[in-house]
């Protein structure tokens, strides 16, 4: 017989994990993640997971190094108590932006990430828009990467916007955007970056009198964002707002969106937003259907692939 999934969740998203669980039409489960006086972390699951198939929901966002430490011994945890398989729910995984060596004598942070994850007995693991996609190649347990195109297309959608011109603020997100701009109908520009300086920032295409929309997988110090959307107002466009998956939003990120021409900044919870980040400007669309069909499709051994798409 199989025996109903449990969710758990540490201290970075609990109230997505509660939006997951009302999804799924059960409880998130009781856990009891503390400090000790020194700093360091103590998990308990306080009640019985055996035979359970368990989904640990955490994101690995500030503090990072907290969050990921409660999710190893969360991990650790459920496999001593006997949990069937246990599956690391990661809407934004951390470190996934040290994918490769870019320096002499740096590590590939995301690979021992990957590595720990891995050695402390995680079964799957399911994540929303990794930095890099090679990452999953980094793991030896299945990973389900989910795409929240589809919820920022949709949201994007009930905008109105005619014909818009969906940005790439480097080479590397192309394909992110293409797949905006074919959900909406729209056309594509790009940025050319060369350097770290704005006045290094070249734009490939016509937004002129146009409605642009930035797509990119995170927003940290919003510095290439805001010079950004400086460079498409400076080219003629009429709007410009940004669509992006993680708002990690790090210091100065709030002061430069607030006096950005920006319009709106749509992000999803894979974060949340501490209160002082609620503004006007900023549009949240929830991943929490996305990942409980993803749970879901999981604990029934049925194809994920259209969700993963």
């Amino acid at each position: 017989m199989l025996l109903p999934p449990k969710i758990f969740c540490g201290s970075s998203n609990p109230e997505l994990a509660h939006k997951v669980a009302r999804a799924l039409e059960i409880d998130v489960g009781n856990a009891d993640v503390r400090r000790f006086p020194d700093g360091e972390v103590d998990v308990r699951i306080d009640e019985s997971v055996r035979a359970h198939d368990i989904y640990l929901l955490q994101s690995t966002s500030f503090p990072g190094n907290d969050h990921l430490m409660e999710l190893l011994l969360m991990i650790d945890a459920c496999r001593r108590a006997s949990a069937g398989r246990v599956n690391a729910v990661i809407p934004y995984l951390g470190y996934a932006r040290q994918d490769r060596v870019m320096h002499p004598r740096v590590p590939i942070s995301a690979k021992v990430v990957a590595n720990m994850l891995t050695a402390v007995g995680v079964d799957r693991v399911i994540t929303v828009d990794i930095h890099a996609g090679q990452i999953q190649g980094f793991f030896d347990v299945p990973v389900d990467h989910l795409r929240a195109a589809p919820l920022l297309i949709e949201h994007m959608r009930q905008l109105g916007i005619p014909d818009p011109v969906l940005v790439s603020p480097d080479a590397g997100g192309v394909e992110r955007a293409s797949l905006c701009a074919i959900g909406l109908g729209g056309t594509m520009a790009l940025i050319d970056r060369r350097g770290t300086k704005a006045k290094s920032m070249r734009l490939v295409g016509d937004v002129k009198s146009r409605d642009c929309i930035i797509v990119d997988d995170m927003v940290d110090t919003a510095g290439t964002l805001t010079e950004a959307a400086d460079l498409l107002v400076t080219c003629g466009a009429r709007s410009v707002r940004a669509a992006v998956t993680h708002p990690v939003l790090s210091n100065p990120a709030m002061e430069r969106i607030n006096r950005s021409k920006m319009v709106e900044l749509i992000c999803t919870d894979t974060i949340p937003l501490p209160v002082e980040k609620q503004i006007d400007r900023i549009s949240v669309v929830s991943v929490a259907e996305r990942l409980a069909a993803t749970i879901r499709a999981v604990h029934l051994g049925d194809s994920v692939s259209q969700l993963s798409s």
